[in-house]
């Protein structure tokens, strides 16, 4: 018997592995993702298979300066537990963690929210901005687990896109008027270095609204703050030959560099915890590429992992679903 006052919250999140040996099948569970490789599903496993098995050496690497592990479901966990207790009426809601590419999987936590026999349930992707390769591929996952074993009286909705939530935009101001007022710098004149994930440009060319959502919020976070020339957009993380969107964070920091700018502020704008990306990307790698363009001071805002505002855009928006 469903409980006729309870929503379900299932948070979704990338996933990262759990210890370096996990890496290799986590590589090839993302590479195993037709809305991120697009190939015909009878060679997409052997590809993925191949790609992990020749990646996963490098990236273990990479894992192995951060702790050996993803904190990504942690981190996840934590902000599932603010929600929980920001929520208004909490016992009405239960909030659940899945993870797209690692454990516990969509299908695992699905099982757990029927058993808690809800009357609705909201699908809460944690990317502020949509794309096919990240809200996506989440959504599309999770309608395949409840097409095969959800209940059909139960209540669906899913949240799509947030990036114009106004608690979200909020607290990545306050996480960069932080930074720069700890480190005693002129928001007016530092420059600042907006850093997201990068995408193919096929998939832009197809018609996906990410970059469009990027450029757009770091509008008007820009404007929010009051910053000028000194504000500038890039995208990392970029893997294999084809062309990804730019321009690159390294190339950024290459032209501050050249133009004997001596104090940077990077943002991940597209991140809402911490992980490979800022933790081993930002953290060690473009500190040090930063550092060789004679960028002297050189600093990382932190995600928004579990900052109250954040958590309060959380609740903003599962009240408003």
């Amino acid at each position: 018997m469903k409980n006729p006052y309870s929503t379900a919250i299932l948070l979704i999140n990338l996933g990262g592995p759990e210890s370096l040996e996990s890496v290799e099948p986590f590589l090839f569970n993302l590479f195993s993702d037709p809305d991120i490789m697009g190939y015909n599903r009878i060679l997409l496993k052997p590809l993925a298979k191949f790609i992990s098995k020749r990646r996963s050496p490098v990236v273990r690497g990479y894992y192995s300066l951060i702790g050996g592990k993803s904190p990504i479901l942690e981190l996840t966990r934590q902000q599932a537990e603010a929600l929980q207790k920001a929520l208004p009426d909490s016992d009405r809601f239960k909030v659940f963690t899945a993870m797209r590419y690692w454990h516990p999987f969509i299908e695992a936590v699905v099982n757990d929210i029927i058993d808690f026999q809800p009357q609705k349930i909201i699908v809460l992707p944690l990317y502020p901005h949509y794309s096919i390769t990240t809200t996506g591929s989440s959504i599309n996952e999770f309608n395949r687990v409840w097409n095969r074993i959800g209940n059909p009286g139960i209540e669906v909705r899913i949240v799509r896109e947030w990036h114009k939530n106004p608690f979200y935009i909020d607290a990545v101001c306050e996480t960069i008027v932080k930074t720069i007022e700890s480190h005693k710098l002129d928001i007016k004149t530092t420059q600042i270095v907006f850093s997201a994930h990068g995408l193919p440009l096929r998939f832009i060319k197809d018609g996906d609204p990410y970059a469009t959502q990027i450029e757009k919020g770091v509008e008007t976070i820009s404007r929010q703050l009051g910053l000028g020339k000194n504000c500038h957009l890039s995208y990392q993380s970029r893997v294999g030959p084809m062309k990804w969107l730019g321009p690159y964070t390294e190339d950024v920091l290459k032209e501050l560099g050249d133009r004997k700018v001596s104090s940077v502020v990077l943002v991940p704008i597209s991140f809402v915890s911490d992980h490979l990306e800022t933790l081993y990307e930002m953290d060690i790698l473009y500190r040090e590429k930063a550092k060789g363009y004679g960028i002297s001071n050189y600093y990382r805002v932190p995600a928004l992992n579990n900052s109250p505002l954040f958590i309060k855009a959380l609740k903003d928006i599962v009240l408003q679903v």
